[in-house]
């Protein structure tokens, strides 16, 4: 028979000893090439809304009437329609492109390719 095996147990005095070493990474860093030194932008979160105190619904005013006020019919704006197949409108100086375009459609049931304005 092969005799029994024995092992040795370490102290608990230095197993914990061993547990309570920590490893620390040493983190390098980039050296600055040039003459100032530019402080990176830290992230500034969007402030939340406040609350309305108003309950009731306010109605939109800009109607498609509103904002296309009427068609142009000089002289230039004909020979337009003719030679380059444009139409000239007169419009609400307060609307954007978006809103002509939307106000068209709903209108003259035509999809615009382009909107310039002045």
């Amino acid at each position: 028979m092969a005799p029994a095996k024995t092992t040795k147990r370490a102290p608990a005095k230095t197993q914990a000893k061993a547990a309570a070493v920590k490893v620390t990474k040493i983190v390098k860093r980039k050296a600055y090439t040039k003459p100032q030194f530019r402080r990176p932008h830290t992230f500034r979160k969007p402030q939340l809304p406040k609350p309305n105190n108003n309950t009731k619904a306010v109605k939109d005013n800009w109607d498609a009437y509103r904002v296309v006020r009427y068609p142009l019919n000089t002289g230039k704006a004909l020979r337009k329609i003719e030679v380059n197949n444009t139409l000239t409108f007169i419009v609400d100086a307060r609307s954007n492109k978006t809103q002509i375009k939307k106000a068209m459609q709903a209108l003259y049931q035509v999809k615009t390719a382009k909107c310039n304005t002045l």
